[in-house]
């Protein structure tokens, strides 16, 4: 069997450099949770546990689990997709033959809706319709990962109105002369599953939805709908495909499967020419993780001509006389510092990789000394410190380190769009 991998990057091309950096980001996740856990348990500070929770939810446990998966976890398709922090996710339960229209024609004939993709609109209103309870049949799933990247495109139906409750499959194109284990080819992986609530993930506390524990079923509702859009396909079903188990997901819900792959043959369905199937996605978009950083960098730069002009506007006096004193250089190197800085950020926006690399060697210097200053006695990170300094830091390494800003660099210097669409860090 030819195996693809699912590493960070295709081919598991990190360096060095970024694997020194991703996992010294994990690190510095960690004090900065701890730092706001002390924040929290002080006086008049309770309302703080909430920033502690999202920063340990948000930052430090999936930088955590991608650091360990990574170790323990194979590279190769075992049956299972995989979340965006490399836990092990939905069972992979339905595999298909035909091409990417004839898919979309079976899953729209059969009445199901094509989700949108993860971004800063989808992300609000399915915040919105969470809350309020309102329907939002487009509304995004989640990214899983076959082949080292996530799923091609999703489709789901939505039960009573309720964006809690929700069939849903995800699928996932598979690359040329690739098989199945035993020699079966396919062109075509899914994972089907039912969210029946909203909850907190088990492993990393982020709220998701959580799904139903006996995956077969949400199989054979995705197959009985394929079926009766297409009644001409062929369906074979490779018994026992993987061995039936007991086990739990990326979040932590219980699933089980008696191990069964359908594989559905889509040669029979007219695909229709014309309209496009569905919202156009920009394969040239710029990852949320690669703006972030590239927008901390710039208001870093913006920062420090902010100070310099500030020290510059001190020290009028001295400079009329024509001197140039301490606070004239220490504000002309600042300004030079928030120059270069702009130009980091526009390098890092651009996908530079070299750019993203020396944005991050710069936030790890001012770690590094931070942590340096409060072992030798210096004053602690707190509020009345450098606390913020700190974690945008911390926020900008992690960003920047992320799967997706890793690929994004890579890609633009070797002329390539990358597949994969915008995801969290």
């Amino acid at each position: 069997m030819k195996e693809q991998g699912s590493g960070l990057l295709p081919g598991n091309a990190d360096t060095v450099l970024d694997r020194a950096l991703f996992v010294f980001s994990g690190l510095a996740a960690v004090w900065l949770a701890t730092l706001l856990l002390e924040e929290s348990l002080r006086p008049g500070m309770a309302w703080f546990a909430v920033v502690f929770w999202a920063a340990l939810a948000y930052l430090v446990l999936p930088r955590v689990h991608r650091i360990l998966t990574r170790i323990y976890l194979p590279d190769y398709f075992i049956g299972r997709a995989r979340t965006s922090d490399g836990l092990l996710g939905d069972p992979v339960n339905i595999a298909l033959l035909g091409s990417e229209d004839q898919v979309h024609a079976a899953m729209r004939r059969a009445g199901w809706t094509q989700a949108d993709d993860v971004d800063l609109a989808s992300s609000r209103r399915i915040i919105v319709s969470t809350l309020t309870r309102r329907s939002y049949e487009e509304a995004p799933v989640s990214p899983l990962f076959i082949f080292g990247r996530q799923q091609d495109f999703a489709y789901q139906q939505e039960v009573d109105g309720s964006p809690g409750k929700r069939h849903h499959v995800r699928f996932w194109q598979c690359p040329p002369g690739w098989v199945l284990p035993g020699g079966v080819r396919v062109d075509w992986l899914a994972a089907g599953t039912y969210d029946r609530a909203v909850g907190l993930s088990l492993f990393t506390l982020q709220i998701t939805h959580k799904i139903g524990e006996n995956t077969d079923d949400e199989r054979d509702h995705v197959l009985a709908a394929l079926r009766k859009a297409a009644p001409g396909a062929e369906v074979t079903v490779i018994r026992d495909f993987s061995t039936g188990y007991h086990a739990r997901n990326g979040g932590g819900d219980t699933i089980s499967t008696d191990g069964d792959l359908p594989v559905v043959d889509l040669a029979s369905v007219a695909a229709p020419a014309g309209p496009p199937r569905g919202p156009e996605r920009s394969r040239a978009r710029r990852p949320a993780p690669t703006l972030f950083g590239g927008v901390l960098v710039f208001f870093r730069g913006v920062a420090a001509l902010v100070l310099a002009a500030s020290l510059l506007a001190g020290v009028n006096p001295a400079i009329e006389a024509g001197q140039a004193g301490p606070s004239t250089a220490g504000a002309t190197a600042l300004a030079v510092f928030g120059i270069g800085e702009i130009l980091l950020a526009w390098g890092v926006l651009r996908g530079g990789n070299l750019a993203r690399v020396a944005a991050m060697l710069l936030s790890a210097a001012a770690i590094i000394a931070q942590a340096a200053s409060v072992l030798n006695g210096g004053p602690a990170v707190d509020f009345g410190t450098n606390l913020l300094g700190l974690s945008l830091d911390i926020l900008l390494i992690i960003a920047l380190s992320s799967q997706h800003s890793r690929a994004y660099a890579r890609n633009s210097r070797q002329g390539r769009v990358p597949r994969s669409r915008v995801t969290a860090a």
